[in-house]
């Protein structure tokens, strides 16, 4: 059976996060949210290495969800197949639901991301699975922050791990490695990932995310004219004073 080559700068940063926040333990049965993009396939190949070495059991299970406009996950499977990586694929109607639910010209991201999420939750629940892995980096993590602060006008990340109303904890293993390193893994290793050509959302004549793609560009500028911005942000993700901002529940008087 072949293994994946994984930096060792990536196993470490996923390891630490892991034992950190206790994201896997003795028992769990974790569904992993496979899109074929360079993060989820990532995210596979981690927890396959962690499945190997770590002193305990647990067993995951890699799902693509299938939008219902005829895609085909022929070489995702042949890829877990390969490696040694349980999958299914997961037949939904989304594509669907979106023909009525999407305006013409509105954005179409958050509206994809939750069906998907809602798909992947439902699978989980029906077939006994307690958590949910998702491929959220770094990256992401920080990008959120500030999309939800200018335009949302809240302070919110993605935690490393949370648990939903219906039980199930969400954990997100990659969430402290670079967006470059899963792109870097990709390279590596010479697989081939899905793009934002696969995103249904390219058949509507819709907006493109623009607000994410601003904030991309936005996080870069940052790095340029402050070099070590990230590892600040990230810290200060693990350091937050909020008896010193405007909620007066908070405040300590």
């Amino acid at each position: 059976m072949k293994r994946a080559e994984l930096s060792k700068k990536l196993i470490k940063q996923v390891a630490r996060t892991n034992v950190e926040f206790e994201l896997l333990q003795e028992g769990d049965n974790v569904l992993v949210g496979l899109s074929g993009g360079k993060d989820s396939l990532t995210l596979i190949h981690a927890l396959k290495h962690i499945q190997r070495v770590a002193p305990y059991d647990f067993r995951f299970k890699a799902v693509t969800i299938s939008y219902g406009m005829g895609e085909n996950y022929d070489f995702l499977q042949r890829h877990c197949e390969e490696y040694g990586i349980e999958y299914e694929v997961y037949e939904t109607n989304i594509f669907d639901i979106a023909k009525d639910k999407i305006r013409q010209n509105s954005s179409y991201c958050s509206f994809f991301s939750r069906m998907r999420r809602g798909a992947l939750y439902t699978y989980a629940l029906q077939n006994g699975f307690n958590k949910v892995a998702l491929g959220h980096h770094l990256d992401d993590a920080i990008e959120s922050f500030f999309m939800n602060m200018f335009y949302n006008g809240t302070m919110r990340s993605m935690p490393p791990i949370y648990k939903t109303k219906k039980g199930l904890y969400v954990i997100r293993p990659l969430i402290e490695i670079r967006e470059s390193q899963t792109a870097g893994f990709v390279k590596r290793n010479g697989f081939w990932a899905i793009g934002d050509e696969a995103c249904p959302a390219m058949r509507f004549d819709i907006k493109e995310p623009y607000v994410r793609e601003n904030m991309k560009e936005f996080v870069k500028e940052l790095e340029k004219k402050f070099q070590d911005v990230v590892k600040y942000i990230r810290a200060s993700f693990r350091h937050i004073h909020d008896d010193t901002f405007f909620d007066k529940s908070r405040l300590i008087v």
